[in-house]
């Protein structure tokens, strides 16, 4: 059972929240969490021993994929993801001055993207700046009155900040999908599974060849998303969700083993469960 789980720090982060929601959800009422800058960070940590799970997000419902966890999935194709929670998003604006005094605004890109239009609106001119996180925008802003953090309101309430406007985001059904990663033996059975693939080269029709073995078992794509495989332009690599409910454990075996010719590499990260965390 995971003792240490690593996830994006410090302490206030949707992150946080997301890993006591897992840690309930798996029953590990004695792992600990242990907070890390930056998401590469949080994924090295699981994959050089440090942890024994991390909890990184993956995809948010407004902006799209998390490049940064993506590339670090890639990066340790000997990961599995063990189980996928999705958790809901209210941004809120934290200060220790009032909203006519704010030219600047602090929080991670992914926050700043999700509440552009309110910013557009309510401080046009206000300076946008990223941090790593939104709980570290909050820590930045204390004691001063003309910066201003997107993050949680918890975020806000450890660091005695005034609470400007709540919520911010311009989407009010902002939801962001978290995985619980770990080390060790795939699952072939759950209410998705994870693939990444890169092909042996840039044909016509070779991604269509591909996605084709899926249409051909009956199974269906919740998810497609590519990254440039770092490697020359043009060149990607392709990150698919297959909806699982339902179906046999053969049937995962089965779409892994159409799939093996085709690719150049091929990750699979293992089938699990997905939870909704209805309250914010």
């Amino acid at each position: 059972m995971p003792s240490r789980i690593a996830f994006l720090g410090p302490a206030g982060t949707y992150g946080e929240k997301a890993t006591a929601a897992l840690i309930e959800l798996e029953g590990l009422a004695d792992a600990e969490p242990v907070a890390c800058v930056g998401l590469r960070a949080v994924v090295d940590h699981l994959a050089s021993g440090q942890s024994d799970a991390a909890v990184v997000p993956v995809e948010n419902s407004v902006e799209g994929g998390v490049t940064a966890t993506l590339d670090a999935l890639w990066r340790h194709r000997d990961l599995t993801i063990r189980r996928a929670l999705v958790l809901p998003i209210r941004h809120a604006l934290l200060s220790d001055g009032d909203l006519n005094s704010i030219t600047e605004v602090l929080s991670h890109p992914q926050a700043l993207a999700q509440c552009s239009g309110w910013l557009a609106s309510h401080l046009p001119s206000a300076l946008q700046l990223p941090t790593s996180s939104t709980a570290e925008a909050a820590r930045m802003v204390v004691g001063s009155r003309f910066r201003a953090a997107i993050a949680s309101r918890k975020a806000g309430d450890e660091r005695g900040l005034n609470l400007l406007e709540y919520p911010i985001n311009d989407v009010a059904g902002n939801c962001t999908r978290f995985l619980l990663l770990q080390r060790g033996e795939r699952r072939l059975s759950g209410d998705l599974a994870s693939l990444a693939f890169s092909l042996h080269c840039n044909a016509p029709g070779a991604l269509l060849e591909a996605l084709g073995c899926l249409a051909q078992r009956n199974l269906n794509m919740s998810r497609i998303e590519s990254r440039p495989s770092k490697r020359e332009l043009g060149e990607y690599v392709f990150f698919v969700d297959v909806d699982l409910a339902g179906q046999s454990t053969s049937a995962l075996k089965a779409l892994i083993s159409d799939l093996e010719p085709m690719c150049e590499h091929l990750a699979h990260f293992g089938a699990y469960p997905s939870s909704e965390l209805i309250s914010d």
